[in-house]
């Protein structure tokens, strides 16, 4: 209930309303069945503002994948970010386990759950993209049923650079591009496939914003 009344009184509104954002593609977007929405990262917005592409009967179907060093650095937060934004916390140190790090991610998806995971690892500076982990492409060979869904996410950055804290009014375009399956591929041609789709968009944004 508290991340339903959150997204529908306060993000949606701020998001939709106050900025504005051009969405290609909504065709692309699964809302019945789970799927891993993978997009670029410039911005804390852009979470809330791929969640807020789900009707609000879905939102909380919807968990991020966020690092745990930063969302649950302090009870305060940790509240936040898991009753919320329904985050799933992923520690970014390599530790020793039994189990797989990507584990609990792999079991919300079999739970029906979509996930969003941003495979630059951290945020970067506004309108620039960082070479992609391969993080997706093992999950993705973990759950070979689940699509993954790339999105190019284009003014988050400039809206709420990385280090600021005061909003800029910009309009986000989304891009909703379609879905990949990695069947037999490799994870690393996986990854540089995925990174290459995105990073088209990417192109044609920059052009579109030049005309």
């Amino acid at each position: 209930m508290l991340k339903w009344l959150f997204f529908a009184l306060i993000v949606r509104p701020m998001v939709l309303l106050i900025f504005g954002v051009h969405v290609r593609g909504r065709e692309n977007l699964s809302h019945d069945k789970p799927s891993i929405i993978v997009a670029n990262h410039n911005s804390h917005l852009d979470t809330l503002v791929l969640m807020s592409l789900f009707p609000l009967h879905k939102i909380h179907r919807i968990r991020p994948v966020a690092a745990a060093d930063y969302f649950m650095k302090n009870r305060l937060i940790a509240w936040f970010s898991t009753q919320f934004i329904g985050i799933i916390p992923l520690s970014r140190k390599v530790e020793r386990s039994h189990t797989h790090p990507l584990e609990s991610v792999r079991q919300a998806l079999e739970a029906g759950d979509s996930i969003i995971l941003f495979p630059e690892g951290s945020r970067g500076e506004a309108e620039q993209m960082s070479k992609f982990k391969s993080g997706v492409a093992h999950l993705a060979k973990m759950t070979p049923t689940v699509p993954v869904i790339p999105i190019y996410l284009g003014g988050a950055g400039k809206v709420l650079p990385k280090g600021e804290a005061l909003l800029v009014p910009f309009i986000i375009d989304v891009h909703i591009l379609e879905p990949m399956m990695i069947g037999e591929e490799d994870t690393q041609i996986f990854t540089q496939r995925l990174e290459e789709v995105i990073k088209k968009a990417f192109t044609l944004y920059r052009v579109s914003n030049l005309a």
